[in-house]
């Protein structure tokens, strides 16, 4: 007796899942579900400080048209199988942006910049497989911000990842050129 492999579900099949408490993702096309993560104020600090620094140099500068998206964004990173999960900040470019519809819940196609803040319960193997999706979808940079150590790690295509700390400045490369943010202005004034 042989067991039927079910098909791979959609991007679509998940929008039609309760808002029940479960964080749920697609993985080429293979639902993932895990407890919702519990985050803590630190996280929220640095999720609302990268979106304001993102957006304040995304409107300030004459770099390529981005636009900056935070809490949680629904992405879909590839398509047969579908892969597709939300990231805490992302800035998209223009022409992705563009190939949305009004109809659209969950933007398609890969950001320039994917950032995870992490939580207390998050586990270092999701987050280099989040890493690792984002990175074999396209995404040019992948911040991982450690609200605890107040670190910034830059991961990119066939580098290895950079480390950058509170008196340090991390930027955005050949990817966003002229984003360059001191890395204290991502957790705010000490103490807060």
């Amino acid at each position: 007796m042989s067991i039927a492999e079910s098909p791979p579900l959609t991007a679509e099949f998940l929008l039609t899942l309760p808002d029940d408490g479960i964080d749920r993702e697609l993985v080429n096309g293979q639902l993932r579900e895990r407890p919702m993560t519990r985050r803590n104020r630190f996280h929220s600090r640095a999720v609302a400080r990268l979106s304001h620094l993102l957006e304040t140099w995304a409107t300030l500068s004459s770099s390529p048209d981005v636009e900056v998206y935070s809490g949680e964004v629904g992405c879909i990173l590839q398509r047969a199988p579908d892969t597709a999960v939300g990231i805490d900040v992302a800035v998209f470019s223009a022409e992705v942006i563009a190939r949305q519809t009004s109809e659209t819940s969950m933007i398609e196609g890969a950001p320039l910049l994917a950032i995870e803040v992490l939580s207390p319960f998050d586990k270092i193997e999701d987050i280099h497989g989040k890493v690792d999706l984002y990175l074999n979808a396209g995404t040019s940079l992948v911040w991982i911000v450690d609200p605890y150590f107040q670190t910034v790690q830059v991961h990119r295509r066939n580098a290895a990842p950079e480390t950058f700390n509170c008196e340090e400045t991390v930027g955005g490369g050949e990817v966003l050129p002229g984003l360059r943010l001191a890395v204290a202005d991502v957790f705010g004034r000490p103490g807060k």
